[in-house]
């Protein structure tokens, strides 16, 4: 009896490791065998499974010596490929490398380790090694910084605070870089220069990524803003700033320049009455009288008595609206954390093409506890629940019609949150105990009052 159960366990496991789902992952530099020193590429890695993934697939760190790695995003491109005949749908996640020395660089594999779904457990893959060769640009000194990108825009925005200007006026100087193919944390200040009679103050650069549009970084972005103050009257000049950059599509040095900007400021003009308070005077004579209406005192003791309202209440004004606007800041918060915001992105998201399901995953963490959504299935346990896992594995699946699956769920989104509701444990209750019960209440004790 052993030998023929061990017999059929032998028989089985070929058809165990048949129905394990497949892994793969394919790497390739963009563009790829060799950089610019102070240029981009970027290592793409395409995370692939013929059913879909229940867990986020866990990258290493690369460290490249002689060049800098930024890792990729926590939003990865979702990706549906045909290897071989076979339907696969993955990830793709993206390094960026930027050279700072010319050299040959090797990227060793790289171990991934991913959850597919209808398998027994994680499984490790591993990409292929990958070379490239940095060269110093023609022209370029060693160790000399210039700013390498494919395309790029270098404009300015000249703000007065008023019209004519006036001494005491600003002038707001505002410079925006955007450079394709750069990292924006490598993109140069601009030298705002001093200009006699004028105080500058410089103001903290916004920097980030350039978004291509489709949710892709295509570069980075700089916004530098300075204010001039005008201290005295006079024609000034805000000096031309230029921008020497390494153009990667013609590969030649090129010069991005805003203009010089005149400004001219009056001096303050000194206030003059409509009308000679002096001559009038001198008119009336010195016995003359002023006759003062009582309305005007009366309206005088309003206004000093409104003064004093306001300068005595202004404290309590300010910590009471700063008091509402935490309360509001607080609501906003508790509500963007809830499972009720993610439930609101579940239909708009299940209407895209393709369907996405990240708000899905958001509300059944929020509102079940469940990590993922076969976990929302077991603790609903109702046709609803049954519609999820068949649009799961129709979508993300070996099955046929994944429209007739997604048309369905959509249909079961009502019953879906109803059921969820109901699985939600309620408070206790905080009612008083009965008045003379006839009963006991478990847990407590009454004597009899007769």
């Amino acid at each position: 009896m052993k030998r023929l159960l061990l017999l059929l366990l032998l028989g089985l496991q070929p058809l165990l490791a048949l129905a394990e789902p497949q892994v793969l992952v394919e790497a390739q530099l963009v563009p790829e065998g060799k950089a610019l020193v102070g240029g981009t590429l970027n290592l793409q890695v395409d995370v692939l499974t013929d059913t879909w993934f229940t867990e986020a697939p866990q990258l290493p760190k690369l460290d490249l010596p002689g060049a800098q790695v930024t890792p990729p995003s926590s939003e990865a491109l979702h990706l549906n490929l045909q290897r071989e005949g076979t339907t696969f749908f993955g990830l793709r996640f993206t390094y960026q490398i930027t050279p700072n020395q010319a050299q040959q660089f090797q990227i060793p594999p790289l171990p991934i380790q991913t959850v597919p779904g209808q398998g027994s457990g994680p499984v490790t893959v591993q990409t292929v090694p990958l070379d490239f060769v940095a060269s110093q640009p023609e022209g370029v000194a060693e160790g000399q910084q210039v700013l390498m990108a494919r395309n790029l825009k270098f404009t300015q925005q000249i703000e007065p605070s008023h019209s004519p200007l006036r001494v005491g006026d600003s002038v707001v100087r505002r410079l925006t870089l955007e450079a394709e193919g750069a990292q924006a944390m490598r993109l140069p200040a601009p030298p705002f220069e001093e200009v006699e009679g004028l105080q500058r103050y410089v103001k903290t650069p916004q920097v980030g990524p350039l978004d291509d549009g489709r949710g892709n970084v295509s570069g980075g972005r700089r916004v530098d803003e300075v204010s001039y103050v005008i201290d005295q009257p006079g024609a000034y000049q805000l000096p031309a700033i230029e921008l020497q950059w390494w153009d990667m599509a013609a590969n030649q040095m090129r010069t991005a320049t805003v203009p010089a900007q005149d400004i001219e400021a009056s001096a303050e003009p000194a206030y003059q009455a409509p009308f000679s308070i002096a001559e009038d005077l001198r008119a009336l004579g010195q016995s003359a009288r002023i006759h003062i209406a009582q309305y005007w005192l009366l309206l005088a003791a309003l206004l000093v008595l409104g003064g004093l309202v306001i300068y005595w209440g202004l404290p309590w004004w300010r910590r009471g609206s700063a008091a509402w606007r935490a309360w509001r800041s607080r609501r906003q918060q508790t509500y963007l954390q809830s499972a009720a915001f993610a439930w609101q992105q579940v239909a708009q998201q299940l209407r895209g093409r393709p369907a996405q399901v990240g708000a899905l995953y958001l509300w059944g963490r929020r509102s079940l506890d469940a990590r993922t959504l076969g976990a929302v299935a077991r603790k609903i346990s109702d046709p609803s629940a049954q519609r999820l896992l068949t649009f799961l594995k129709s979508n993300y699946g070996s099955a046929a019609r994944p429209e007739e699956a997604l048309a369905a769920l959509q249909q079961a989104l009502p019953e879906l949150k109803r059921s969820a509701l109901r699985q939600q444990p309620s408070a206790p209750g905080q009612g008083l105990l009965p008045i003379n019960p006839r009963q006991p209440v478990a847990g407590s004790t009454y004597r009899d009052a007769r």
